[in-house]
């Protein structure tokens, strides 16, 4: 098994680092970084965007010649992370004896530690991993474009405790995103624009899917229960999932929860009660 270590730092010795544990060619061109790999270590890839305001973005594609830790020292500013796995196994822990939990393939996790423990990354050899990952600061300026966000970001992505861990499915939207990300065709200042325009409507969407306040779209819907019954049974062909996507708050994945927690209605038959 291969231990690394992973301190905390500026982007491009985040790189270096990773550079020296795996042997790799480094590239910088203004702001991407490119880490190619193919040592006795690993074969793959590792790229990504350093943004403005110290959000960052981050692309693995490989595959580990031996089963590998990776340790991510905590520390009190550490961003939120967020990680979206297209393809393989990432097991996670608090410390190395820490309770282990997996983020699989096309499973989205959420990660945050403060603590005096560092966050454990494993990975098994000769099995392809392929995810992204987003990171945001939880620090912002009053004067900030995104303080609001980050303020936002930080009262549902933090514990007291240091430690804040999510796993659930994969959104739709998140995914879309991330593709369009990965293909934008300009070059210079407008992509980098847009690569900062995209990474914000990610995070956007992260916060809001998992706040209460978007489920104020149902009200309207739930009201109109009370009008004539003609009046229901029209309303019984309305797909919430395309309502919900269309007014762009939150992804389906997460619309039973919400709507049985805040409605006590099971949502799949939702229509078909209204009908009856």
């Amino acid at each position: 098994m291969k231990k690394l270590y992973l301190n905390t730092g500026g982007f491009e010795t985040i790189f270096n680092n990773l550079k020296e544990s795996f042997d790799g060619t480094l590239e910088v061109n203004n702001n991407e970084y490119t880490l190619s790999v193919k040592s006795k270590w690993a074969k793959g890839t590792i790229s990504g965007v350093r943004l403005e305001k110290e959000m960052s973005y981050l692309d693995f594609n490989l595959v580990f010649n031996h089963d590998v830790t990776l340790s991510i020292e905590s520390f009190k500013m550490a961003p939120v992370f967020f990680i979206y796995n297209d393809k393989g196994t990432i097991t996670h822990s608090f410390g190395a004896n820490g309770e282990r939990k997996n983020i699989k393939e096309k499973q989205n996790g959420i990660l945050h530690n403060t603590a005096a423990i560092n966050s454990v990354l494993y990975f098994e050899s000769h099995k392809q991993i392929q995810f992204s990952m987003i990171a945001v600061p939880v620090m912002a300026a009053a004067e900030d474009e995104n303080f609001e966000l980050i303020s936002q970001l930080k009262k549902k992505f933090t514990k007291d405790s240091g430690n804040y861990l999510y796993v659930g499915a994969e959104n739709e939207r998140i995914t879309e995103k991330l593709v369009e990300f990965k293909k934008i065709p300009q070059k210079g200042i407008v992509k980098s624009l847009l690569q900062k325009s995209i990474v914000n409507s990610i995070v956007e969407i992260e916060v809001a899917q998992h706040s209460y306040n978007y489920i104020k779209t149902f009200d309207p819907i739930i009201n109109l229960a009370a009008i004539p019954i003609n009046g229901i049974k029209r309303l019984s062909n309305i797909n919430i999932a395309e309502v919900m996507n269309a007014a762009g708050l939150a992804s389906r994945n997460y619309l039973p929860r919400i709507f049985k927690e805040k409605y006590q209605l099971s949502y799949k038959p939702y229509n078909q009660k209204l009908a009856s």
